[in-house]
């Protein structure tokens, strides 16, 4: 659809393709090429990890379409596709019962893993759309060794803060408690 900018709404009438990622932008359809095994390999791990210590109520769900209600609706939209997202069960539930997809005031956790062309996108465009969204947790986890995360959480009206990159065991509190073997995500 070169030259056509799409909807939310339009967007996610588009189905699913198990060949590509695609996103939206500002309207524009991303496509983007599945990850590489070991991104795979770590998406699988990091959501093993907080599967064990979410607490009752809350979901991990893995590479599932965010509206990040940016745009009024019939407006051209937003869409990610984040590796995994941590949302409240009483969201799915509304997706099963009303149809739709997950919306960034449903989002308590987004998490990004970096690939060696999505640097950019994740460190800066990503974490300005997930702020304005208003998505209170933003991880970035990248592989290159040593294993890092990127806590950023939201200090309005500052946008993402967060205190640095941590390596071996990332513990955090907000907005639950868990703690995540980093080494324990890079396979190999």
């Amino acid at each position: 659809m070169p030259g056509h900018l799409l909807t939310v709404e339009a967007y996610a009438a588009l189905g699913e393709d198990d060949r590509y990622r695609s996103e939206l932008q500002e309207g524009n359809l991303v496509m983007s090429p599945s990850p590489a095994p070991d991104h795979m390999i770590a998406m699988g791990e990091l959501f093993a990890q907080l599967r064990q210590e979410l607490p009752a109520g809350l979901l991990a769900i893995l590479d599932v379409d965010v509206d990040l209600e940016l745009a009024p609706r019939g407006e051209p939209g937003f869409v990610r596709r984040p590796d995994l997202v941590v949302v409240p069960r009483s969201a799915v539930d509304r997706i099963r019962r009303d149809g739709g997809i997950l919306r960034a005031s449903d989002t308590l956790v987004i998490v990004e893993i970096v690939s060696p062309g999505s640097r950019r996108t994740d460190h800066v465009i990503k974490r300005g759309e997930y702020a304005d969204a208003g998505i209170p947790h933003y991880w970035i986890v990248d592989l290159d060794r040593p294993v890092t995360l990127i806590d950023c959480h939201l200090a309005a009206p500052f946008g993402y803060q967060d205190p640095g990159p941590v390596t071996g065991r990332f513990v955090t509190t907000e907005p639950f408690q868990v703690g995540l073997s980093l080494e324990g995500l890079f396979p190999g």
